[in-house]
Formats: C-alpha cells, sequence, structure tokens
C-alpha cells in the first residue's frame, strides 16, 4: 500500500463580513464584532431577508489581474478570485513560483444571481399595463442585456479565473453542493495531494446568500426575525434562536504536501489530519451522516475523541438543524467544547465551509479556539458546551470542523497544529 503523503496548510485569505485579509478577520474574531448588519433594502418592510452578513469596502479592482477581468465575474466570483490571491500571496507564492503542472485549483460554489438592476431595462420593456408579456423577451434580452452576461455568473467560473491567474495546470474542479461545497473542495484538494497527483493547490468557497433573487423561491421561514437586533440575530444552540441569517463571503486556503512545503521554506500553518464526507439515508436516525462524518474523519486521522480540543461546529441557529446537529456531536465526541462561528457573519452558502475552515486555522494559529457570539441562554435540547464570551485555550492542538446541508450531506475536517 502507498503511504499518503502529508498535507499542509501554508496560506489563508478571506474576503468576509469581518474583515479583508488575515488580520482584519482574526481582529474581528477576538473582539467579538459581528459583520451582521440591517441592510434597509425595503424600507417600511420588516422582512428578515433585510438583515445578513455584509462585505463593506471591498474593490475587486484591488486584487484581479489583469483588471479588465471584471467585466466578467459577478460579485461572489471577484470574492473568491480576491480570497485566492490573499491567500497565495500568505503562502509566498506568485505566479509561476512553483512546477504549474503541479499546481491546481478547487473551488466551491453555487447559483450566483444577478443583480436585479442587470434585468431592469430588459424587464421593463416586457412590460405593459401592468401585463408580463414573454413574447417580447428574447428580442429585448438580446438587445439590453452584455453579451458574456452568463459568463459573470457560472458558479465553474471561479476556478477557471484562478487557474488562469496562477497558470495553474494540475487537476481542476468545481463542486456545487450548498453548504458543504468549501469543505469538500478542501477535502478534494487534500486527497489530490495525498495521492500524488499535485504538490500544491488552492482549495475554496464563494458564496452571496445575500441576493433578493433566490428568496423568491426559498422563502424566509428559517430566517431570524431579529431585525432590529442584527447583531443578535444568529445564536447558535442559544434556547432563544429563532432562524438562520443569510451572508455573503469566501475563502481560499493554500495546501501543500509537507515535504514541498519544507523545501521551499515555507511558513506552516496546519495539517489536514483527516476527513470524511457522508450522506445522510433514509433509514437512519436524524444526524447520522454527522455522527458518521465525525467517526471516519477521527479514524482517518488516527485520533480519538479526547484528542480534539473543540469542534467548529455547523450551528446555523435554526431550531431543528442546532438541536440535531448538538446531539450527534455529544454522541460521538461528548464534552468536547464546541463554537459556531456563524454566529458573526451567517450562513454564507458555499462560501461558509472554507470561511469557517480559516476560523478553524486562526485559531489553530494562536492556540485559542474562537468562541461563539449571543450564546447566553444553554438550550437543554442541545447537549453541547459552548464556548461563549472569550477566547479558550486549546492545549490539544487539533479541531474538527463540521458542515451540512437541508439535503443531508455532512462533511467532517480535522486540522492539527504543525
Amino acid at each position: 500500500m502507498v503511504q499518503k503523503r502529508e498535507v499542509v496548510v501554508t496560506g489563508v485569505g478571506m474576503v468576509s463580513p469581518i474583515g479583508i485579509g488575515k488580520q482584519a478577520f482574526w481582529q474581528s474574531l477576538a473582539e467579538g464584532r459581528s459583520g451582521i448588519v440591517r441592510r434597509g433594502m425595503f424600507p417600511g418592510r420588516d422582512w428578515a431577508f433585510d438583515i445578513g452578513g455584509l462585505i463593506q469596502d471591498f474593490d475587486g479592482k484591488q486584487y484581479v489581474k489583469p483588471r479588465k477581468a471584471i467585466k466578467v465575474m459577478c460579485r461572489p466570483i471577484q470574492f473568491g478570485y480576491s480570497s485566492a490571491f490573499l491567500a497565495m500571496e500568505d503562502a509566498g507564492i506568485e505566479k509561476g513560483g512553483v512546477d504549474p503542472d503541479r499546481l491546481g485549483v478547487v473551488f466551491g460554489g453555487e447559483l450566483y444571481y444577478c443583480e436585479l438592476e442587470e434585468f431592469e431595462d430588459t424587464y421593463r420593456h416586457c412590460l405593459e399595463d401592468g401585463e408580463f408579456h414573454f413574447d417580447r423577451w428574447a428580442k429585448s434580452a438580446m438587445r439590453d442585456l452584455y453579451p458574456l452576461w452568463m459568463l459573470k455568473h457560472l458558479p465553474n467560473m471561479t476556478a477557471c479565473h484562478v487557474g488562469i491567474a496562477f497558470d495553474a495546470r494540475g487537476p481542476c474542479n468545481t463542486i456545487t453542493l450548498s453548504e458543504v461545497s468549501g469543505s469538500l473542495a478542501l477535502i478534494e484538494c487534500s486527497a489530490i495531494i495525498e495521492r500524488g497527483r499535485a504538490d500544491v493547490m488552492i482549495a475554496g468557497g464563494s458564496g452571496e446568500r445575500t441576493n433578493p433573487t433566490p428568496m423568491v423561491y426559498r422563502g424566509m421561514a428559517n430566517l431570524s426575525h431579529r431585525i432590529y437586533d442584527p447583531t443578535g440575530a444568529c445564536r447558535p444552540f442559544d434556547a432563544n434562536r429563532d432562524g438562520m441569517v443569510i451572508g455573503e463571503g469566501a475563502a481560499s486556503i493554500v495546501l501543500e504536501s509537507r515535504d514541498h512545503a519544507l523545501n521551499r521554506g515555507a511558513n506552516i500553518l496546519a495539517q489536514v489530519k483527516g476527513f470524511a464526507r457522508t450522506q445522510q439515508t433514509g433509514g437512519e436516525p436524524a444526524g447520522g451522516a454527522i455522527r458518521r462524518s465525525i467517526a471516519l474523519a477521527l479514524e482517518d486521522a488516527g485520533l480519538k475523541a479526547s484528542d480534539i480540543g473543540y469542534v467548529n461546529a455547523h450551528g446555523l441557529s435554526t431550531v431543528n438543524e442546532d438541536l440535531v446537529e448538538a446531539q450527534a456531536i455529544h454522541d460521538v465526541l461528548g464534552d468536547t467544547p464546541v463554537t459556531a462561528p456563524k454566529s458573526f457573519f451567517g450562513n454564507l452558502g458555499a462560501g461558509g465551509g472554507a470561511v469557517e475552515m480559516a476560523v478553524s486555522l486562526l485559531g489553530l494559529a494562536h492556540g485559542v479556539a474562537p468562541f461563539t457570539l449571543n450564546y447566553e441562554t444553554p438550550d437543554p435540547a442541545c447537549p453541547v458546551k459552548v464556548i461563549a464570551g472569550e477566547l479558550k485555550k486549546n492545549p490539544q492542538g487539533a479541531v474538527i470542523a463540521l458542515n451540512q446541508t437541508y439535503t443531508g450531506q455532512a462533511t467532517a475536517v480535522i486540522l492539527t497544529a504543525t
């Protein structure tokens, strides 16, 4: 049996509601500064959709090269590209700095929606006396829309742009599986390096749940209605939680084989010790996929539950999902402390797994477990020991990061200090 190569992390970059880049991001986590705000999109309407984790002061032109490429990048693709730029900068890798045939990209994505203004003129041309005339749509759209409009919104374009920018000729893929997209990207990149198919991989995820278009069919039933208290709206595992908060963001993580990283004198941030991905089946109890992903990741890492310093939970802040996850964590990991970073920035969709992985990585780098915002009243139905109020030391130097979806997919990734 061929021995698997060790996979390490040498760079991380993020574009998030609590900061762009490592320093600003960590400072917000350490100081308990939320990125969830009232948007004011719909004056006079108290809609739950009107609060969210929004990225402030972002300008893609600072990162996108060549700059003209922005014309075919929607907002979340710009997030993803920019996070990859920051991660490679953090890793100390410039274009041409590694063998391009041994450099690859896997990015997590999802449906990216256009801004409402992009269709406004076309829509109005089809509207007459309060009725929408579908027969006018094709002609109007062909005339009014930007010819390369679709290229701006295809989820695979993030990996394409990043691959082109860094001349990455190795394995390249896009994973579109909702909230586990980013964590699955990291898992696939790790597996590629373990098998010896690449020396360096850029793993990432980018999401934008704040666009109003998907709310038309997703609805707002699962959203928090604390619209007058946006920073207190997302409260995973708290007894008074009432729903999730949407957000936008991206993160990228540079992975390398340990030998490659050491040979080039890289600063190693952490090791990807083990991972697992599972699917809930119809015949097993709720949370079965979460339990199995945790157990399989421990087995893959060769670790015991007692070796884990804390859990970086999915922590969606919905009543039922938190209950199921908390029970699954307790069943496998007992009283291992738990933190839930969505309390800072909300549900970032395909970007969530990657951004939350960045939380784990920076926590390991500082030797602590980040805390959970808004955890004030323990829920007896959620048997987990939530870290709240302040950073907690992590003497074990290991964290397990969890993500899941409404349709039953679950991932677990174990990261350890170097």
